[in-house]
């Protein structure tokens, strides 16, 4: 199973691909949609929606997973978020791919073993689950981290529903 993850920003939103096989997990492909600052928002929108496209026509993932938005103290900063956002589940939603959501949270406890734990705890793990993968961004390994603990949740549900059978 191929699984996209993507941790949404309006500046950078990282997106990760891994294959999953049992209980490997291969590293296939990784980056970050920048589109311009200087365009106005909704073309800077525009052009999250077409890079994330062009990565789910590229890739072909089965299922897609995102970071779900916490909220800080900016409000103006936050509801430009939530834009972002919705056009990262909206993305592989119009793509027919079913659509996960994690919390922060949860997406570190399950990589790192911690729910607090920093970026660079992250990333190490990434590493190291992912092997020979080679750091390109921070918004990369964050969405990586998000497939991963996707594919850890998504397979557990998918042996609970096959044994109720």
């Amino acid at each position: 199973m191929r699984l996209i993850g993507l941790d949404p920003g309006l500046r950078h939103t990282g997106w990760g691909i891994v294959d999953v096989h049992d209980n490997h997990l291969s590293h296939v492909a990784d980056g970050t949609v920048s589109p311009p600052v200087k365009q106005d928002l909704a073309n800077r929108l525009r052009d999250l929606h077409e890079g994330l496209a062009q990565v789910l026509a590229d890739y072909k993932p089965d299922e897609a997973a995102v970071e779900e938005t916490f909220f800080n103290k900016n409000p103006k900063s936050t509801l430009k978020l939530g834009e972002a956002r919705g056009v990262v589940v909206l993305a592989p939603a119009l793509a027919g791919l079913r659509v996960a959501e994690y919390s922060a949270n949860r997406i570190k406890k399950s990589v790192v073993g911690a729910g607090h734990a920093t970026k660079e705890q992250v990333q190490m793990m990434v590493g190291r689950l992912l092997p020979g993968w080679q750091f390109s961004s921070p918004d990369a390994a964050d969405a990586l981290a998000v497939a991963i603990c996707h594919a850890h949740f998504a397979q557990t549900a998918r042996r609970l529903k096959a044994s109720v059978r």
